[in-house]
């Protein structure tokens, strides 16, 4: 068997050796120009295994008559039978060797016939730039060649047309059993010229000598006649007009008009944008200046030349340089010269009180037993007082998360304005809905920082509104020493405040009169759809002084001078005001020294009359 093999490798390389010859073309290598070509091989099992090497060997023949190059013609080759294989894309091989190995080792599929799908992929990727196809502004033709070799088992002629419309040349070559109607709605117009049917695979290459005739047609632009006004790009066949940068090619195809590059809005100029045939330029606005990347813009620094003569501070404008005083200075009318100014004379300083001028700057005083604000303008005795304040915050999903936030904030403005401490304002925060939560008691914070930050902590509850519930839970537990309020024997004020921006859901009456009975002051501090009716029942009298209502959550920041001033306690509760337990010995001393002061004034009282109860009996004998 080796033998008879070995006698039959001569014959064989004989017998190949004709194809080889017969199929290199004739003629000088085509130089086309820059050219994309695609060539789409049925590999289906009707094609045999001698004419798919027959096929191969076309392939390779023809590859020699072209001028390849990555900017003359680029090739690729695909297969396709039930599926498409790409055997090496455009931009794969730049030398014509690598790509004869490459179609030499070609394996058929051998499969179906789906040359749809085998355009499909043409259309999509064969001829993408990915691929390395030239970019379509690039106009470079692209070319597919189609041979097939039976009727296809899809629909071509849809995807064939959307070829065609991007632009893409189709020639449609049929072998043998190839069915006409196909190549024809596969094919570019004419027709003619673009659809090749031929017997059998070994006359294949009459295909390949018109197809090389096509390419290598004359060059249309070295002949002149074409009319472009700049450029003649020649394609096999044809040719096309372009023109120079900064041009467009204009309606007729043939002359170009200058673009304006600064319409197109790519330019980058920070100011002005000037257009010339071809390019541009940017330029400044008076007062300023083009930087070194030609595109933006720098004000000029004239206060940099040295010549402003101010006695202070130059300020650079677009109109040169201007003179600036410092702080607690006025500028003089030689626009350079600089005078002190009482800046409390001189400045809306917005003191409450008095404004002091120091020099360069001015502070806020306050009157006696009064203290400065947080804002160093405001005046308030508040911090002098001692208060035991429980805030009830309606939690309920009617004020939403964001104007709960703005809640928040409200309360923390208020504790702003108090001064908190063990000795001083004890704060407590509720939390209402359709239940009751402690946020944090009276006794737990001593700071007005640290009740700030647990404010700032509560979570938002949503669901009801039970305002009922929660002055009960109020009256019940907030007010009690074990949540931190002081003995009622020292006499703190204690005062409720309640938040609410609707009707309640239970009734508020009962708990509402039961906290006036114990003691605790009342306000009622109304937003949105809060009902006044219910708010005067909660409040204590009068209902002018402890009331409030705003009819959005963003400006109820307004009702603080009115809390501010109705929460503070009176003066007699101002600073220097000792709470002492009636238990100490010092207060029990301070007692006994009233009680006698007290009887002793008494006993007076009760001589005197005595003495006149005697006089008026004297008087009653004498006239019997």
């Amino acid at each position: 068997m080796r033998g008879l093999l070995c006698s039959l490798l001569p014959m064989l390389l004989l017998l190949l050796q004709p194809w080889e010859t017969q199929l290199q073309f004739a003629g000088p290598r085509c130089r086309t120009g820059p050219l994309d070509l695609v060539f789409v091989i049925d590999s289906s099992r009707s094609v045999r295994p001698f004419e798919f090497q027959t096929m191969r060997q076309f392939l390779v023949g023809l590859l020699r008559s072209l001028d390849v190059g990555p900017n003359a013609t680029r090739v690729g080759v695909i297969q396709y039978s039930s599926q498409v294989q790409s055997v090496f894309p455009l931009g794969t091989f730049s030398r014509r060797e690598d790509m004869e190995r490459a179609i030499r080792a070609l394996v058929p599929l051998a499969q179906g016939t789906m040359t749809g799908l085998a355009i499909q992929y043409t259309m999509n990727v064969a001829f993408s730039v990915a691929e390395g196809a030239r970019p379509p502004e690039a106009r470079v033709p692209r070319v597919a060649v189609i041979v097939t070799d039976g009727r296809p088992q899809d629909r071509v002629a849809e995807v064939a047309a959307q070829a065609r419309a991007r632009g893409i040349e189709i020639y449609a070559v049929g072998v043998q059993r190839a069915d006409v109607a196909s190549l024809r709605a596969m094919a570019s117009p004419p027709l003619d010229e673009h659809v090749f049917l031929v017997e059998s695979f070994d006359r294949i290459q009459e295909f390949g000598l018109q197809f090389q005739r096509r390419l290598c047609r004359k060059d249309l632009c070295a002949e002149g006649g074409h009319g472009c006004q700049h450029q003649c790009v020649s394609s096999p066949g044809t040719f096309h007009c372009a023109c120079n940068p900064g041009y467009r090619l204009a309606a007729d195809d043939k002359s170009c008009l200058a673009l304006d590059l600064c319409t197109e809005g790519t330019h980058g100029c920070e100011h002005h944008c000037v257009s010339s045939p071809g390019f541009y330029f940017c330029r400044c606005r008076a007062g300023f200046v083009l930087q070194q990347d030609q595109r933006s813009c720098r004000a000029i620094d004239h206060c940099s030349f040295g010549n402003h003569s101010c006695q202070h501070e130059c300020v650079s404008t677009f109109g040169g340089p201007r003179c600036r005083c410092r702080g607690g200075y006025n500028l003089l009318p030689d626009g350079r010269s600089c005078q002190a100014q009482d800046l409390c004379n001189g400045v809306d300083h917005g003191c409450e009180f008095q404004c002091v001028s120091e020099g360069f700057s001015y502070r806020c005083l306050c009157p006696e037993r009064w203290q400065l604000q947080a804002d160093g303008k405001s005046c308030s005795r508040c911090r002098e007082g001692h208060v035991d304040l429980v805030l009830l915050v309606d939690g309920s999903k009617s004020v939403r998360p964001q104007n709960f936030e703005l809640v928040k904030r409200f309360v923390n403005q208020i504790v702003d304005f108090l001064d908190v401490s063990p000795e001083g304002t004890r704060v407590g925060l509720v939390q209402f809905s359709s239940r009751v939560r402690t946020e944090f008691p009276l006794g737990r914070y001593g700071t007005a920082a640290e009740v700030k930050q647990a404010v700032l902590a509560v979570e938002y509850m949503e669901r009801g509104t039970m305002t009922g519930l929660a002055l009960r839970h109020m009256v019940e537990h907030s007010f009690s020493e074990a949540q931190g309020a002081r003995p009622r024997a020292l006499n703190v004020p204690r005062v409720g405040l309640v938040f609410t921006d609707g009707r309640s859901q239970d009734d508020v009456s009962v708990w509402a009169a039961r906290a006036k009975e114990e003691g605790i002051v009342m306000y009622a501090v109304g937003v949105g759809k809060a009902v006044e009716e219910e708010l005067r029942e909660i409040a204590s009298e009068p209902a002018e002084l402890h009331v409030s209502y705003s009819p959005d959550f963003s400006t109820m920041t307004h009702l603080l001078e009115n809390l501010k001033g109705s929460i503070c306690p009176e003066e007699g509760m101002s600073a220097g005001t000792e709470l002492r337990s009636p238990c100490e010995c010092e207060s029990l001393v301070e007692f006994q020294g009233r009680t006698l002061e007290a009887l002793e004034s008494l006993s007076q009282n009760l001589a005197q009359l005595t003495a006149r109860l005697e006089d008026l009996e004297n008087q009653l004998a004498t006239q019997k």
